[in-house]
């Protein structure tokens, strides 16, 4: 006997916002329909292994894909646990047991907002992805027996407002599924699904490491075998070999996959066609499970750098996939990071699309970042030469984490390497540069400019140099920023704090007694020339160049000052002060003729002169380039001779 029940109302309108709403790409109906068959596949041999009496044969346990594209059916087919009546009715006939108009209009107010945070939230309460095949079908018949019951049931519904159930005596153990397909329509997604290949193609791309085999239009089923086509391109695969790879690797011991295995999948997600430099893998147990298998690149990414360039890695869960680029796991400096991550349980919405928030992805983050930051660490004491290329390709993004992972930061610092005077080619670690550190030196020194060039010859350095401390050079676009974010290197009494060289007043001075008779010269100069500088005093850190720029302790670089200048942002001017060399001969010069001839304007252009001399020498941009060509030029012509 057939019996017609009605949906709820507000299930029934529910049913079809999520048909239509939910899910962006209707081939995900196909890894629905499988992922549900192999929970069923899993949930029996569970079953019997808990109830020894079941009396079910769990040998052969499978899934069938079945197309026929005269009837425009695909059939899904599993031996695995099936359903009872209830079942049906609870789990098939409800939607989740749930169809309020509260849900129901909640749902319409998130979807109206369009907020995509508010509609996972909501729809990630259900657990629909039967009803996803509606997306594809005209109508939808499943018939269903549960192991260890002699009767089944036979379910038909065309996904409007009534589904039918209907007791049938003789049907197998497991889950039957048949979908009768809507007419192909390139123009709404909807493919030919009673296509071997597209079958094929999906199961690749989304089932692929399903643990049990997925079979299409296996031999010896009868209703797969079109009689006389034995020659026709067009006969359906009736091959017993599974379509499904089923060769997770990180769920497989170590010592069973190659080297050319990891390569190989690496080849895969990466779409990169070179070897991997370095592979990861472990395992996540406790409260929640996961296996991870991530890569380093050997070489950057062509799009490492690019404002849109997708990042993340692979997400399954229980070897289904479920999202190309989970960004949620991966933070954006680790962007240059390929692989998959395999999780036990999460919280999916209904279309398994969007990751919800939560603890346990916070995680699996956690413990990701941490473990990529100690391998990249690890690789400079146990491969230096695999260390050295990371660092070439990649170092300069794993820098950005410095800007934006507070709890990370001292990890960063130790995984990192740095340019500094110590080595003309080599870099250092930060626990190298500490450990070489003379007595009664306190800060790391470093320095920031376009170029190792520019930053060598830089007037900040020289009496730093001369002392034997140690300089860092940074040249990196990033390092003008976290520099000024980061205070200092390690933790608690042994911390070192950063100190530019460019920035503050420092004393270097040996000598017992500072230099008299400039106070006059300074004062002067710094009324000249107010317009540009916040003050002129006598440095300690210059030994060869006459002069130099010295910003404020916390202030904006004059690089980065630049930088946001042409990002259009509105930048204070920053004044800084002019420290000089007294002991070089041009700045003893000023001094005597300013004391001679206080009122000749040709002193004010020395000085003026100076502070161009200055900012020339930091690599820094002349306001007026003409006036300083004009001035040079006149300063020069009244040194010459005239005879």
């Amino acid at each position: 006997m057939t019996e017609t029940i009605e949906f709820q109302a507000e299930a029934r309108q529910l049913l079809q916002l999520m048909i239509h709403s939910i899910y962006s790409d209707k081939d995900v109906f196909l890894r629905e329909l499988i992922s549900n068959a192999s929970d069923a596949l899993d949930k029996l041999r569970m079953e019997s292994y808990r109830d020894k009496d079941l009396g079910v044969d769990t040998s052969d346990l499978h899934v069938e894909l079945r197309t026929d594209a005269d009837a425009r059916t695909l059939t899904i087919t599993d031996n695995g646990i099936g359903m009872s009546r209830d079942d049906v009715v609870n789990l098939i006939g409800t939607i989740a047991r749930s169809g309020t108009a509260e849900t129901l209009s909640k749902l319409r107010e998130a979807q109206a907002s369009g907020s995509e945070e508010a509609t996972a939230e909501l729809i990630g309460q259900f657990g629909i992805g039967f009803y996803s095949s509606f997306m594809v079908a005209d109508r939808v018949e499943m018939t269903t027996r549960r192991a260890g019951t002699d009767g089944g049931v036979h379910w038909e519904s065309a996904g409007e407002g009534t589904y039918e159930l209907s007791e049938v005596a003789d049907a197998p153990q497991g889950t039957s599924i048949t979908v009768h397909l809507k007419a192909e329509d390139a123009e709404d997604n909807l493919h030919d699904y009673a296509d071997p290949s597209v079958v094929r193609r999906i199961v690749k791309r989304y089932s692929d490491f399903i643990t049990w085999p997925i079979l299409l239009n296996p031999s010896g089923v009868a209703d797969t075998v079109v009689e006389g086509a034995e020659d026709d391109e067009s006969t359906p695969d009736t091959s017993n070999e599974p379509i499904n790879s089923r060769k997770a690797l990180w769920a497989r011991p170590r010592s069973e996959v190659s080297d050319e295995e990891y390569a190989e999948f690496y080849r895969h997600v990466s779409h990169d066609w070179q070897e991997p430099l370095e592979t990861m893998r472990f395992t996540g147990e406790g409260t929640f499970e996961y296996q991870a298998l991530l890569f380093l690149p050997g070489h950057a990414p062509m799009d490492l750098y690019y404002r849109d360039a997708k990042r993340g890695v692979q997400l399954y869960v229980k070897r289904v996939f479920v999202m190309e680029d989970c960004e949620a796991l991966v933070p954006e400096y680790l962007r240059f990071v390929k692989g998959v991550v395999d999780a036990q349980d999460l919280s999916l919405n209904v279309s398994r699309e969007i990751l919800q928030q939560d603890r346990q992805i916070q995680l699996i983050r956690k413990r990701l970042v941490k473990r990529v930051l100690q391998t990249i660490t690890g690789l400079r004491s146990e491969n230096a030469e695999k260390y050295e290329t990371f660092w070439r390709e990649c170092g300069r993004a794993l820098k950005e984490g410095l800007l934006s992972d507070q709890d990370n930061t001292q990890a960063i610092l130790e995984a990192s390497s740095f340019a500094s005077t110590h080595d003309p080619e080599q870099l250092t670690t930060l626990a190298d540069y500490v450990a070489r550190m003379p007595e009664g030196q306190e800060s790391i020194y470093y320095v920031t400019g376009e170029s190792r060039a520019s930053v060598e010859n830089s007037p900040h350095i020289e009496a730093f140099r001369a002392k034997g401390y140690e300089v860092l050079l940074l040249t990196d676009q990033v390092d003008e920023v976290w520099v000024g974010m980061v205070p200092s290197y390690g933790t608690g009494e042994d911390a070192k704090p950063f100190a530019s060289i460019a920035q503050g007043d420092v004393d270097l001075s040996d000598d017992a007694e500072k230099p008299e008779g400039f106070d006059d010269l300074l004062g002067w100069m710094t009324t000249t020339l107010a317009d540009d500088v916040s003050e002129v005093r006598l440095s300690t850190r210059l030994t060869t160049s006459p002069a130099c720029l010295v910003g404020e302790v916390g202030g904006l670089p004059p690089q980065l000052e630049q930088m946001m200048r042409s990002m259009g942002q509105e930048v204070p001017v920053q004044k800084r002060a002019l420290e000089l060399n007294p002991k070089h001969p041009l700045v003893e010069n000023l001094k005597a003729a300013h004391e001679a001839r206080p009122e000749d304007a040709g002193v004010a252009d020395t000085a003026s002169l100076l502070y161009d001399m200055a900012l020339l020498a930091e690599g820094g941009e002349l306001k007026e380039p003409s006036a300083f060509v004009g001035k040079l030029a006149q300063r020069l012509a009244a040194t010459l001779p005239t005879e």
